[in-house]
């Protein structure tokens, strides 16, 4: 499906990076930061133009490629990897910031991977998330359309013990970020820290 969505000659999600991303930018530790779910590439691409060694990982090649094309177009580096993200090995304590913007996955692998994304962070990581919560349901302007892809900020907070949160809320806001998602969406909004001992 994936493949099949980013064979466009658009970059379907736009070129831009995701707004909360922007809004903490300065947030982000310029280090070596990991985006899950990366797509077309937009977040990564703008990671690399703060300074930070980005590796985006996403199941699609048609994603990737473009992702790496808008790089270089940009006049900065990123890393690529194809995987499943149930399989994909996040190296424990290795990441400075660990990025999902509207990565959806069913709850059980969501469960697994945010172990992994808490144990991936060095002491004082931060990991960045924006997705859409059970209530964009209602809204049908983009994101999946199953509830289990979904979660409430009070399931994401007992998925991701161990990290201290900065900010983590819940709102209604517009999302103009390329064809998928446009219009009044429901989102959760996280910034949380690994404790630095």
């Amino acid at each position: 499906m994936w493949d099949e969505r980013y064979r466009s000659a658009d970059y379907v999600y736009g070129t831009a990076p995701n707004e909360f991303l922007r809004s903490v930018a300065d947030r982000i530790p310029r280090g070596k930061v990991l985006s899950l779910g990366e797509g077309e590439g937009r977040n990564a691409v703008f990671l690399a133009e703060l300074g930070c060694e980005v590796i985006g990982v996403d199941q699609s090649p048609v994603g990737l490629e473009k992702a790496r094309r808008l790089a270089e177009l940009r006049g900065v580096k990123i890393d690529t990897a194809v995987a499943d993200l149930a399989q994909y090995e996040i190296a424990p304590g290795n990441w400075d910031a660990i990025v999902s913007i509207f990565c959806h996955l069913p709850s059980e692998l969501r469960r697994t991977l945010y172990r992994k994304v808490v144990q991936g962070l060095r002491p004082g990581g931060l990991f960045v998330l924006e997705a859409y919560t059970p209530a964009q349901l209602q809204f049908k302007t983009g994101g999946p359309t199953s509830a289990d892809f979904l979660a409430s900020l009070g399931v994401l907070k007992g998925e991701l013990q161990g990290l201290n949160f900065a900010l983590g809320q819940e709102l209604e806001r517009p999302v103009v970020e390329g064809q998928f998602h446009t219009g009044l969406a429901a989102v959760v909004q996280i910034l949380a820290r690994k404790p630095s001992h």
